[in-house]
């Protein structure tokens, strides 16, 4: 950048002459810091370089920090020996709008008082103009210490730059630093690799959140710092560009490199801006301002911001594969051992201290099958991964797999081939996902890598979640998992072909983005490319059916009644058979969690457990064979007769479940028919209304039961009080009974998980009760305030009525964005409209609550009147707010 823009972004000579004139030097250099950055945004949004933007701000600060050194000795002119050294970001002279500002003082001896001081007052005043300083006051003595002993530190010391003071004492720092005197090069790569490694994990070991930290996740602007270190301090070198000159990068890998900081860095800048802070993550709150900041337009089916992830995806993408090619260089080259040994595997590749190899560099252009055979081969022999110089090979012939190489029937054997290794099948497709291969072997799948899921239930793009599926239907298969998932480890063990499996996995989301329904889409993929793969007829068409159905069973089991026989033995009609019931099991298990790590609870596994096993049933039975009701609740009422045990008056347990319809019988099992008689039979008159909680270890929930006269504001009352104890109800039935008594059965979870303390139990049972017997209508939930996730995605509540046939109740689907007391706020809406809630049935996903509400008027019939249905309607939007 020439004198004059710097000029222009801050005139130092003028500051210096306005401090001499006796202007106030805090709101002076405060002032020109702010006008600094606004001009900097402004260049940064008129299309400056990134490189120019964080190279002109680091030499901003250089001059503010010049005049407060200056102002400083001027006011206490008595100061020793002191140094000013830039370490860390900017040390590298490499600074973004809101990045702290990282200093080392440098001194020679103890501090005088005039020294400390000094020291305490520039930091002060350097805090007071606007800058957030970190800093460290030190000798050389104890930075060598402190390096010693702290990896970061002496990270941060490769970095430093002489800003101010005494030169000689910061060149002796620089050569006390050297290798081999502290942290040898071979000690400084391995604790930098295992830094990586530790980083990597705390986001999933995967590049491709939705909310990506373009700073500390994989593949970001940390990954090539650590490049820059270890650079550093292998080749005395703070420049990328030398790795070319030592054959560590070709020219296009290093244009690709700085292509790829570049952008991050403008993402950055943007970050910073937008936020007016120090912020690294590319929240959904921010993605779309960028996104138009950036250019992007909304296209029919593909936003704006969608196109802006896709490519920070695809960049990253890049970026993890050349810090891996380069670590693994430096691995080479530093932390060779003797004990490696060099192993031939055939005639095209050997193993290297457990690195795959190719035997030539012509190896992909003479044989390309060879590109599928290396992964095939680190399955096989369990390989840790490719040499740098392969994979570089590798990369450079992809545009060999064409429409001959998908084509070729031995190409086709051998990806089969890796599907259905005993080992290895994950670390191989994320390979092949991630070095381009998958998507170029299956085009469709290549059109999701990096495809965005912009809604609030997925963590993932597409192909990502779509490697967690297959990673967790692998995880099943491994015995030391076994304990995790007990019961579906021991579903896939009798699973004979496992590959079908994989595929059905590899296929479920390959039609999103494209436009109509994706798992119709995905059918058509996954039905031709098992044809073309060889696949027996009846294998093709049960993947097919796998992917077309993979949201049928989760669908079921969390928005019907499964309890109900008609609806299970629906769903067992749409399976068809016991193979078809485990595949669909199993896939629905492992897509839900892959889909974010925070949806999966054993809340939901035991619904998928209890559709599993009513449909397995149903299908044993055969399903041309119908329940016998009345047999069904003879058999319940003989077992829930021995749980209750002798003790238990036999009359009063009569009376009871004669005042029950029989629909209850048929919604809950024995356990809980047996914990609700057993309450209510022993209740007394003076305990009205009853209300019990307990935990139930086999559901993983607590359960309340709430038992009183039945009048109007009851609903209300229960759940504004379920509401108030911070409790929030994934189920919910309501039992009427015929002496006009209400059975109110919730399943329920505290925001901290279940609650397993029993006296703390008994105080929600009480603080319930006194709710209740209070009988006053309760406060109607206030206006819940969105969090910034249901901002970046607010769901538009729908509210539809259907009609079945032959059905006594009127069923409300409702779509709503998930908030605290919303089955409150739908209790009121009944209440308004003259309407009975006699079941519903809770589901949420994500953030979004997909419930279904069974209803009646008062006198017991269905709802069919429009003007009773339409005021509904208005009532729960208006208290939603969206009338």
């Amino acid at each position: 950048m020439s004198y004059l823009a710097k000029h222009s972004l801050l005139d130092t000579a003028q500051l210096r002459c306005h401090i001499d004139t006796g202007e106030e030097l805090i709101p002076l250099l405060r002032n020109a810091l702010i006008r600094v950055r606004e001009l900097l945004y402004e260049s940064h949004k008129e299309g400056t370089s990134s490189q120019d933007i964080v190279s002109l701000h680091a030499w901003a600060v250089d001059q503010v920090l010049s005049i407060v050194w200056d102002y400083q000795h001027r006011q206490i002119p008595d100061v020793g020996k002191l140094t000013l050294v830039a370490v860390g970001g900017y040390g590298r002279a490499e600074l973004q709008p809101h990045s702290d500002i990282d200093l080392l003082l440098l001194h020679e001896s103890k501090l005088a008082t005039s020294d400390v001081s000094f020291v305490e007052q520039l930091i002060r005043q350097l805090w007071d103009i606007g800058l957030e300083v970190g800093h460290s006051v030190r000798t050389v003595k104890q930075c060598i210490a402190e390096a010693k002993a702290d990896i970061t530190v002496i990270t941060n010391m490769l970095e430093a730059r002489l800003l101010l003071g005494d030169a000689p004492l910061f060149e002796l720092l620089q050569k006390k630093i050297e290798p081999p005197r502290i942290w040898p090069t071979k000690a400084f790569l391995k604790a930098k690799m295992a830094e990586q490694q530790q980083r990597h994990a705390r986001f999933n070991d995967t590049a491709y959140n939705l909310e990506p930290n373009i700073k500390e996740g994989p593949g970001g602007l940390r990954d090539i710092q650590t490049i820059v270190w270890v650079t550093r301090r292998h080749f005395n070198s703070r420049s990328l560009g030398d790795l070319v000159a030592h054959d560590f990068l070709t020219h296009n890998e290093y244009r690709s490199l700085i292509r790829g900081r570049n952008f991050l860095w403008r993402l950055r800048n943007s970050l910073h801006f937008l936020t007016n802070r120090g912020e690294d993550r590319l929240l959904f709150d921010h993605q779309r301002a960028i996104a138009e900041e950036f250019g992007y337009k909304d296209k029919p089916g593909y936003l704006a911001v969608e196109q802006l992830m896709k490519r920070y995806y695809r960049v990253i993408k890049e970026l993890s594969i050349l810090n891996e090619i380069l670590l693994q260089h430096f691995e080479e080259i530093i932390l060779a051992r003797k004990s490696w040994v060099t192993h031939r595997i055939n005639r095209r590749f050997q193993s290297h201290g457990g690195i795959l190899q190719a035997v030539n560099e012509r190896i992909f252009e003479t044989t390309p099958l060879a590109i599928l055979e290396i992964f095939l081969l680190l399955e096989q022999h369990q390989l840790k991964g490719i040499r740098a110089t392969t994979l570089r090979q590798l990369r450079q012939n992809l545009h060999r797999i064409d429409h001959g190489f998908r084509a070729d029937p031995k190409s086709r054997r051998l990806f089969l081939d890796i599907l259905r290794q005993p080992q290895g099948i994950t670390h191989a497709l994320r390979k092949m996902n991630a070095y381009g291969v998958l998507g170029a072997y299956i085009p469709a799948f290549g059109r999701i890598v990096g495809q965005m899921q912009y809604d609030l239930f997925h963590a993932y793009t597409v192909d990502t979640h779509t490697l967690f599926v297959l990673r967790n239907l692998r995880r099943l298969c491994v015995p030391e998992f076994r304990h995790e998932f007990p019961f579906a480890s021991e579903l896939i063990a009798g699973i004979n072909k496992k590959e079908r499996l994989y595929l059905a996995a590899i296929f479920h989301d390959i039609g999103k983005g494209r436009g109509g329904d994706h798992s119709v889409l995905g059918e058509h993929d996954a039905l031709d490319f098992c044809q073309q793969h060889a696949l027996s007829e009846y294998d093709a068409r049960l993947v097919a059916w796998m992917v077309r159905n993979h949201l049928l069973m989760s669908w079921t089991a969390q928005r019907k009644d499964t309890s109900d026989p008609e609806v299970v033995s629906e769903f067992a009609t749409m399976i068809g058979d016991q193979e078809h019931l485990d595949h669909l099991y199993l896939l629905t298990m492992a897509d839900i969690r892959g889909t974010n790590p925070g949806i999966w609870n054993t809340w939901k596994a035991l619904l998928l457990e209890k559709l599993y096993e009513a449909t397995r049933r149903a299908l044993r039975r055969g399903l041309g064979t119908p329940i016998d009701l009345d047999v069904r609740i003879a058999n319940l009422k003989e077992e829930t007769l021995r749980l209750l045990g002798p003790k238990i008056n036999p009359q009063a347990v009569e009376k009871f479940w004669q005042q029950m319809a029989k629909d209850y019988f048929i919604r809950h099992d024995a356990k809980a028919v047996a914990w609700h008689t057993r309450e209510i039979v022993s209740a007394r008159l003076v305990d009205l209304p009853l209300v019990n909680a307990r935990y139930n270890p086999e559901f993983a929930t607590n359960q309340l039961l709430v038992y009183a006269p039945d009048f109007e504001h009851l609903l209300p009352l229960v759940a504004g009080g379920v509401e108030r104890l911070g409790l929030s109800i994934v189920d919910a039935r309501i039992h009427i009974t015929s002496n006009g008594m209400a059975l109110y059965l919730f399943a329920v979870l505290a925001r901290e998980g279940v609650i397993t303390d029993r006296n703390t139990l008994t105080r929600i049972s009480g603080r319930l009760h006194q709710e209740i017997f209070s009988k006053s209508r309760p406060k109607a939930p206030g206006k819940i305030r969105a969090t910034r996730v249901e901002k970046a995605f607010p769901i538009a509540t729908q509210v539809e009525f259907i009609e079945p046939e032959n059905s006594p109740f009127t069923i409300l689907e409702l779509i709503a964005q998930d908030r605290p007391g919303l089955l409150h706020h739908i209790a009121e809406a009944l209440l308004e409209c003259k309407i009975r809630l006699v079941n519903a049935r809770i589901a949420t996903i994500g953030e979004r609550a997909d419930d279904t509400f069974y209803l009646t008027d008062r006198d017991g019939a269905p709802v069919t009147d429009s003007t009773q249905r339409e005021c509904l309607r208005r009532q729960i939007l208006a208290r939603l707010g969206e009338a």
